[in-house]
Order: C-alpha cells, then structure tokens, then sequence
C-alpha cells in the first residue's frame, strides 16, 4: 500500500478530514480534532501550511471549498466558523444554542449547511453572513452527518443514535427520501462524479444510487467501521476505517480486501480518498493524520511529513501559497 506520510500537530484526536477539489495551486487537506485547532495541509504532501485558531471546543467537522480559498468548521463551543484559507483569518461565526457536529459548503459556494445537537439543519447565505439562516426541517435526533447533492438542490443528514440517512429538497424543507440503515450512520459520502452516496453504519459499508436511491452494494467489514471513502476516479475501490486501528482497501465490485495500512495507535475516525484517487488519509484517536499512497507494498518504515528530504511539492505556486500565509507565528518564522 505504499510510504504513509505521518502528519503530527493536532494534541488530540482526529476526528475528520476533507480534501479540496484539485486547484491551480494544487489541492488541499483539512483535518478537525478535538484539541479546538483545525490544520491546513498541502494535499499531495501532508506538509503543514497552518492553524486556524480561534475555537474554544473540540472541532467536529471541517470543510473547504471548491476553490480551497475558504474553510469551515463546526465546534462544540456552539458555532461555526468561516475562514479564509490564505490568511487563516476568521471571516466569520455561525452561532448555534448547542454543538454543532457537521458542516459542508454548497457545490456553488455560496451556502453552508450545519447540523448538530439542535437536531435543525441550518443554511446559511455566505453572501448575506448576517441574515437568519433558513431552517430546513426537524430531524429525529442529534445530526452527526451532512452533505450536498443534486446542484444543490438536496441535503442529507444522518443522526448519532438513529439509523437512517435521510434526504431533504431545500425547496419544499420536506424529506423525499430514506435510506435504511440498521445501525446510526457515521460517514456519508457523495462521490466526485454525484452517482454515489457512501455511507458507514455499525460494520456495514453501502453503497447508494444517488439518483433513484436504490441500494446498490452493501458489504460487511472486519470491524466496527467510522468512516468510508470511493475511489473518485475510476470507483474500482473503497477504504474503510474503524476500531481496529487499520485502514482497509476493498475492491468495490466483489468486496474482496486487497490491501491493509497497519500504523495508527487508536481507532480511525475518518477516512478519505484524495481528489485523484491517487492517495487517500486516514485520521484517527492518536492525534496523527496519515496519507497512503495506492501502490508499493505494506510494513515499509514510515516517513514523517516535514521532515523527508524526498518529499517535493506538486507546484511553485503551492510554496508561494505556504510562504504567504501569515496563520501563527510558526509560519511567519518559516518564512
């Protein structure tokens, strides 16, 4: 399975990570953790690029979009928080009347959708930060997942002590549809292309129709999983994450395990694959983000990102982007 790449920073554990869409800078890595600090890194590398700093509660979701020029993040101290990814400047704060858990910028960027404890899913106009958001219906229980489809035109959330995904059209704030699930989902993805949704749920790994919302693949795992990520490219392989501590790698049409990453020291809590499916990271209990490479072979000595001679940038654009970030003091040192 290749070199992974250890990423320290966070004191405490990972408890999400996302990936930008491919930049003319290149692509970008966030990652949430309970230690309030939520951490920018170049994609391809794991190299830091810096600390948005700010939150007084553990950050339980985090999101950039698709330009990689703004961050969000959903805290436990009842907000969420929009960020600009080039100064790490806060731009501004969302406050909730309890702990929000997930968030995610609209396709267009223009909209962030939150859920949390309040059990109301909230949208929120990037261009009218200061309006009321609107209030898409009541969810049954505390929501732990949320994500955009259809251009926009539908939401999906999960809850934390109730199965189910449920899909809501923000025109009409009603649910048209839902996906059985035995146990409570903790992970939903749509894939790249918007044909898949996949979601974790107890040791089950399904794969959706997003379209028709047929169940088209549902596969049972070695464990119970956190997290699960499509290959975005090509959609042959997926990877799951959980309690065993390793990251598995499945063939997606017969759910047969051709891989496993041995390496983190606690639980994965989140799993993704990057933009071009050519790595994908893993965050876990120990504190340590991890980016595998798709090719090579497993039990190779690890390399800490940061610190490898080898380890180049994809870009000169991507160097002139970490320089001039003015984020904390580590970076203004770095200069």
């Amino acid at each position: 399975m290749g070199v992974p790449l250890v990423c320290h920073g966070h004191s405490r554990p990972v408890v999400d990570v996302s990936y930008s869409p491919v930049t003319p800078d290149g692509f970008f890595l966030i990652s949430a953790s309970k230690d309030s600090n939520p951490m920018l890194r170049n994609g391809e590398t794991g190299d830091w690029i810096g600390t948005f700093e700010g939150h007084k509660g553990a950050v339980w979701s985090c999101s950039l979009d698709k330009h990689a020029m703004r961050a969000a993040s959903a805290s436990a101290d009842f907000t969420a928080k929009i960020w600009n990814a080039l100064t790490g400047d806060e731009l501004h704060s969302f406050e909730h009347k309890h702990i929000v858990r997930a968030c995610a910028f609209s396709e267009d960027t223009h909209l962030l959708l939150t859920g949390g404890m309040e059990k109301i899913l909230r949208i929120f106009d990037m261009n009218r930060p200061d309006a009321p958001p609107k209030e898409v219906g009541n969810s049954p229980g505390s929501i732990r997942t949320v994500e955009w489809l259809h251009s926009d035109n539908t939401i999906l959330s999960s809850c934390t002590d109730t199965g189910d995904i449920r899909l809501w059209d923000i025109r009409s704030d009603k649910i048209v549809q839902t996906l059985e699930t035995k146990f409570p989902v903790t992970s939903a993805e749509v894939s790249q292309d918007g044909r898949y949704i996949t979601t974790a749920d107890g040791s089950s790994v399904k794969f959706w129709d997003a379209n028709n919302f047929g169940l088209l693949k549902s596969y049972e795992m070695p464990c119970n999983v956190e997290s699960a990520s499509l290959e975005p490219k090509l959609g042959n392989t997926f990877i799951a994450g959980g309690e065993d501590m390793w990251v598995h790698r499945f063939d997606f049409q017969t759910g047969e395990e051709i891989g496993c990453n041995k390496g983190h020291h606690g639980p994965v809590h989140c799993v993704r694959y990057s933009p071009g499916g050519e790595s994908y990271t893993s965050g876990s209990e120990d504190g340590t983000v991890r980016i595998w490479e798709v090719v090579g072979s497993v039990n190779h000595e690890e390399k800490e990102s940061d610190q490898s001679g080898n380890v180049k940038l994809v870009a000169e654009e991507v160097v002139r982007k970490a320089e001039s970030l003015r984020i904390s003091e580590k970076a203004a040192e770095a200069k």
